[in-house]
C-alpha cells in the first residue's frame, strides 16, 4: 500500500486533533498562571475557574437545548451551601462535596425542569429569571443554612485525602480546581457528542418534525436540564473551595445574567468557548477593571457590544470566520489557473 500525503494524513486525524486542542490550550494556560511567582494572580484564576464551570451550564441549556436561561444559579446555590454545610459540620473530603453538590444539583435541575422545559422562548426566560430571584431571597432569608445575608465565611478547606494536609495554598488551590474543572468539561463536551447533539439539534431547531418522528421533545430537553444542574452543583461545590466564603449576592440574579452574558460573547453552542467567555469577562471585571474604579459594569457593556456587532456567534465562531477570509490555495491544474497563465503567455 503506497503511503498517504502529508495533507490526506492530517485531514484524517483533524477531527481529533481538532478535540484535543481545548484541554491542550487549558492545561498550557493553567500552568503558565501557576508558574507565575504572583499569589493574586494564582487566587484570581482559581476563582475564575468555578464561574466557567457554571458557564458551561448554561450554554448546555441555553446553547444546545435552545432555552436561554437565568435559572441556572439554583442549583449552583444548592451544591454551593451544601458543600459549606459539609465542610462546617467536619467532612472535608474534596470527592465527597463534589458527588454531593453534583447530586443535589441534578435534582434541584430536575424539579425545576419538570415545570420549566414545558415552555418555550421569552417564557422560559422569565420563568428562568423569576428562578434566579427566588434563589437569591431564599439565601438572603433561610439563616439557619446560608448565614443570612451576611453570608458564610471562614469555611474549612478541603482534603484530597484523609490524612492529608488541606488545600490552602494560592497555587495548590489552582491547580486543583483546573484538575477537577477541565475534566468535567470535557465529559460535558463528550457527553453531547455525535448522536446526542443530533437529537438535540432537531428538538431544538424543528420541534414539530422531532416530534411527528416520534422523539419525546419534552423528556430529551428536562434531560439536558437535569445534566447541566450537575455541572452547575459541582461549579459551586468548587466556588467553596476556591473562595471559602459565600453570600447571596454570589448566587443572585447578577451572577446569572454575568454568565448568560458570558455564554453569549463565547459561544452558546461550544463548551469551551463558553468557560473562555467566562474566563474573559471576569478578567475584565476583576483585572481590567482596576485601572478603572467603579467603570466594571460599563467595560463589559463595551466588551458585549463589540462581541455582538463585531464577532457574531461569538468567540467559538472566530475560527470560522478566518477561514472563510483566507483564499483557497490554487493547484496548476485548476481552471481558474490555467485560464490566467495562458492570459500571460498570450499577453507576452
Amino acid at each position: 500500500m503506497s503511503a498517504l500525503p502529508l495533507p490526506a494524513v492530517l485531514d484524517r486525524f483533524r477531527p481529533r486533533l481538532g478535540r484535543a486542542a481545548m484541554p491542550a490550550m487549558a492545561v498550557l494556560a493553567v500552568t503558565a498562571v501557576a508558574m507565575s511567582p504572583d499569589p493574586y494572580l494564582h487566587a484570581t484564576a482559581a476563582r475564575m475557574l468555578p464561574l466557567a464551570l457554571l458557564a458551561v451550564s448554561v450554554a448546555v441549556v441555553t446553547g444546545h437545548a435552545g432555552l436561554p436561561t437565568l435559572g441556572q444559579v439554583a442549583p449552583y446555590a444548592a451544591g454551593a451551601y451544601l458543600t459549606a454545610r459539609l465542610a462546617v459540620a467536619g467532612i472535608d473530603l474534596a470527592v465527597v462535596h463534589l458527588l454531593a453538590a453534583a447530586v443535589l444539583g441534578a435534582v434541584v435541575a430536575g424539579l425545576l425542569g419538570a415545570v420549566l422545559v414545558r415552555h418555550r422562548g421569552t417564557v422560559f426566560l422569565m420563568l428562568s429569571v423569576a428562578v434566579a430571584e427566588l434563589t437569591a431571597i431564599t439565601a438572603a432569608q433561610w439563616r439557619a443554612v446560608s448565614g443570612g445575608t451576611d453570608g458564610l465565611a471562614g469555611i474549612p478547606a478541603p482534603r484530597l485525602v484523609p490524612g492529608l494536609a488541606p488545600l490552602l495554598g494560592e497555587r495548590t488551590v489552582l491547580v486543583y480546581a483546573a484538575a477537577v474543572a477541565v475534566p468535567v468539561i470535557g465529559a460535558a463536551v463528550w457527553s453531547l457528542a455525535a448522536d446526542r447533539r443530533l437529537l438535540l439539534t432537531a428538538a431544538r431547531d424543528n420541534e414539530h418534525r422531532a416530534r411527528a418522528c416520534g422523539h419525546p421533545v419534552t423528556a430529551y430537553l428536562w434531560a439536558v436540564h437535569t445534566g447541566a444542574g450537575v455541572l452547575a452543583g459541582v461549579a459551586g461545590a468548587l466556588l467553596i473551595h476556591t473562595h471559602r466564603w459565600i453570600t447571596p449576592q454570589d448566587v443572585g440574579f447578577g451572577t446569572a445574567a454575568l454568565m448568560l452574558l458570558a455564554v453569549v460573547i463565547g459561544g452558546a453552542r461550544s463548551l469551551p468557548a463558553a468557560a473562555i467567555g467566562a474566563v474573559l469577562v471576569l478578567t475584565v471585571r476583576d483585572m481590567v477593571a482596576v485601572a478603572w474604579p467603579g467603570h466594571g459594569p460599563l467595560l463589559i457593556g463595551v466588551l458585549f457590544v463589540a462581541a455582538v456587532y463585531g464577532l457574531p456567534g461569538g468567540l467559538a465562531a472566530l475560527p470560522a470566520r478566518l477561514r472563510r477570509r483566507q483564499p483557497p490555495p490554487t493547484r496548476p491544474d485548476q481552471p481558474e489557473t490555467l485560464v490566467a497563465a495562458t492570459s500571460v503567455r498570450s499577453v507576452s
